[in-house]
């Protein structure tokens, strides 16, 4: 395998003593950049070790997320896990393995065919030969650069992989003491920052004696500029000195966001920079258009953002629960002007995360402190208030999509327009530092303007704006708006939420404005057999015909995408209940992820997806008072609730003989498009903005 075809993991880290090691008898390392987030991935990539070595899973000690101490991966994003680090340690175990049984072979003076492994060891016509990868371990040079050329085990030779073995990460936590949030260490100070209510905003005085006033036990109060940090031995005090802190805080300044700013329209009228994606030739006729639109959305992380940092006059220690431990490092030894040598940044793990929150920006608040106080641990822990509002947002977006159709109602041309605030801010992209607490600092550097995601990177505005189906050469127009007023950055699957919702709905209406069912409609526009493998199975699985996708108060809905146009491929039936709101009573999806490494994890992916694109579609949205996010709370901020939870049925299309595709945000985009099919045939009208709200709703049946 020549470089250019290996995952970008391992063509970034060729090396193979970056990603396995055998240091200590009986273990063996696997190291990868990638991290936990709630996703799975970690027993994932210990099934592909073990599958590969021979070796019980139990034997893997796995190092995931330690800066300088394993492969560097970039961002835990972009459901790129399985894909590119499991690939990558693929390939690196079936040629270590290799090398071993060369060893071995060499020692018996026997061929390679003679042996096999059986949890390490080395046997020899099913006899133990007192070899085993420890004892051999010095005599195999790990330094060299991976060549690729080694054969992985075909699907049918596994033991381990497309199994549902047990998650490695769920016995600490529910055990307690997982999370970043539980660490306690000697001497630990608590700190509280004062965040700026909107981007460059000028903090007035602060009337500091009350502060202390409000503390039961003694707290320091320090500001840098518009950065104010609240420390002490005692949380509690910490805390009360900060809510009054929020209360009385002044600002001025800075990039005010309008009220307005959550319309559909505002984006559109705004500074962009234009980009044609592609230019197809429009078709004679008349055309059909419709314009879709998606709001703020915040992550709305359980736990709150936590970070730890030490530092000792010479080396700066930082544990996080970044998503890119790399990329973070280099962005802190920028901003506090630190050797990228004296900085260690640690993953530890947290709430999910879904994209860019606010991980990193606690990780400056507590690395900037612990550099005032050295041989100190700084823990620094965001509020909920912190976490709803001062996270950055997933991008609105709007979109508009028109169509020519020709005799047989098939669209001769297609076009796509996307207006769009920032996909990507997270610290390191672009060359920019991106962290909110060194933006507050005097003399900050001016802010990078933002770039959209790369083209290699499957897009940001404009991901899964390719309409995956055989249309004629289709118009792709993107409006970028750099200079957006609010903090936005990475929320899962980025542009595809919008695009698909926008897309797939577009879809149903043209197939309803020709007399024809949606899925046969989907169908009659598709030849890849993958993509009509998963319509027609989840199609069956919801029992759907025509007449029986509505009933009285009921109705269902469809929706189909390939994730990124290349990583899985999934189509979900969506059941409502319409009254003065929708509800969700049943999602079935259909998935083809190629080969299925863990069944249990991946369907817990599809179904934790379907929830949270239902609770994306339903509930979500931030609204703008005086400059400030509104969200401060859940009150202010609903998400779906562990009550209004649909029953979700998942089916995985057997495809083993496939390379494993992404599919940790395949569902978002089809279960948004099918939840809002649905509601429009119950309704018997077009709602096009998200979220479907109750006013919404009463407005469509005005």
């Amino acid at each position: 395998m020549i470089a250019n075809q290996l995952p970008r993991s391992l063509a970034d880290n060729p090396r193979l003593d970056a990603w396995i090691g055998f240091e200590t008898p009986g273990r063996v390392r696997i190291s990868t950049g990638k991290v936990e987030l709630g996703q799975g991935v970690l027993t994932a990539l210990v099934q592909i070790a073990a599958e590969e070595l021979d070796v019980e899973p139990t034997r893997l000690r796995l190092v995931s997320g330690e800066a300088g101490e394993g492969p560097n991966e970039g961002y835990t994003a972009g459901s790129y896990s399985v894909e590119n680090s499991g690939g990558a340690i693929r390939i690196v175990c079936a040629e270590v393995r290799a090398l071993f049984l060369d060893r071995t072979a060499s020692l018996l003076a026997c061929g390679t065919e003679e042996l096999s492994i059986e949890d390490g060891a080395f046997r020899r016509s099913g006899k133990g030969t007192g070899f085993d990868y420890w004892r051999l371990a010095g005599d195999i040079d790990l330094s060299c650069a991976s060549t690729g050329g080694a054969s992985a085990k075909p699907a049918t030779a596994c033991r381990l992989v497309g199994t549902s073995l047990p998650r490695t990460d769920l016995p600490e936590k529910i055990g307690g003491g997982a999370f970043i949030h539980d660490m306690v260490m000697p001497g630990m100070l608590h700190a509280r920052v004062l965040r700026q209510p909107w981007r460059g905003a000028i903090l007035g005085e602060l009337d500091e004696r009350a502060l202390h006033r409000a503390a039961r036990r003694p707290i320091e109060v320090l500001r840098e500029g518009s950065l104010v940090a609240l420390l002490g031995e005692d949380e509690a005090s910490v805390e009360a000195a900060a809510v009054l802190a929020r209360e009385k805080a002044r600002w001025t300044g800075g990039e005010i966001p309008p009220d307005a700013v959550v319309q559909p329209d505002w984006l559109t009228t705004q500074p962009a920079v234009d980009r044609v994606i592609a230019n197809g030739k429009p078709a004679a006729g008349e055309r059909v258009e419709a314009t879709y639109s998606r709001g703020f959305i915040a992550h709305g992380s359980i736990g709150p953002s936590c970070a730890l940092a030490r530092w000792d006059g010479a080396a700066l220690e930082v544990w996080t629960h970044s998503q890119g431990v790399y990329p973070l490092r280099q962005s802190l030894a920028a901003a506090l002007g630190l050797d990228l040598a004296s900085v260690s940044v640690r993953h530890r793990q947290a709430a999910g995360c879904y994209g860019h929150n606010g991980a990193d920006d606690a990780a400056f608040d507590a690395a900037f402190l612990a550099l005032k106080r050295p041989g100190h641990t700084v823990r620094a822990q965001w509020t909920r208030a912190d976490e709803l509002t001062a996270s950055p947002f997933g991008a609105p977006m709007t979109v508009k999509l028109d169509a020519v159709l020709d005799p047989e109602g098939r669209p001769a041309d297609w076009g796509i327009e996307i207006w769009s605030a920032p996909h990507g801010q997270r610290p390191g992209m672009h060359r920019a530092i991106n962290l909110i607490g060194a933006e507050a600092l005097p003399g900050a550097p001016p802010r990078v303007p933002p770039g959209d995601v790369p083209d290699a990177n499957g897009f940001g505005a404009a991901r899964n704006a390719i309409a995956f189906y055989d249309l004629p050469a289709q118009r792709i127009v993107t409006h970028f708006v750099a200079g957006h007023p609010v903090r936005t950055s990475s929320l899962r699957g980025l542009g595809a939420f919008a695009n698909v919702f926008a897309i797939e709905s577009f879809i149903d209406e043209l197939a309803e404005a020709t007399g024809q069912d949606p899925v046969a409609y989907r169908l009659s526009l598709s030849s890849d057999p993958r993509a009509r493998g998963v319509i027609e199975a989840a199609a069956a699985m919801a029992g759907w015909s025509p007449d029986a996708a509505i009933g009285e108060g009921t109705a269902k809905g469809f929706g189909f995408s390939r994730y990124k146009n290349k990583a899985a491929y999934m189509a979900a039936v969506a059941e409502v209940a319409l009254d003065e709101e929708v509800r969700v009573t049943r999602v079935w999806c259909a998935v083809d992820a190629g080969l299925v490494i863990n069944p249990d994890g991946a369907a817990n992916q599809v179904e934790g997806g379907v929830i949270q694109a239902a609770s994306w579609t339903l509930k979500e949205a931030v609204r703008f008072e005086n400059g400030r996010a509104t969200c401060s709370q859940w009150d202010d901020y609903p998400i779906l609730r562990f009550s209004e939870v649909p029953e979700v049925e998942v089916r995985f299309i057997d495809m083993a003989s496939e390379p494993a595709l992404g599919l940790g945000e395949v569902a978002q985009g089809p279960t948004a498009a099918a939840i809002g099919n649905a509601v429009a045939r119950a309704l018997g009208a077009r709602i096009r903005d998200l979220p479907l709200s109750r006013a919404r709703i009463m407005e469509a049946l005005l």
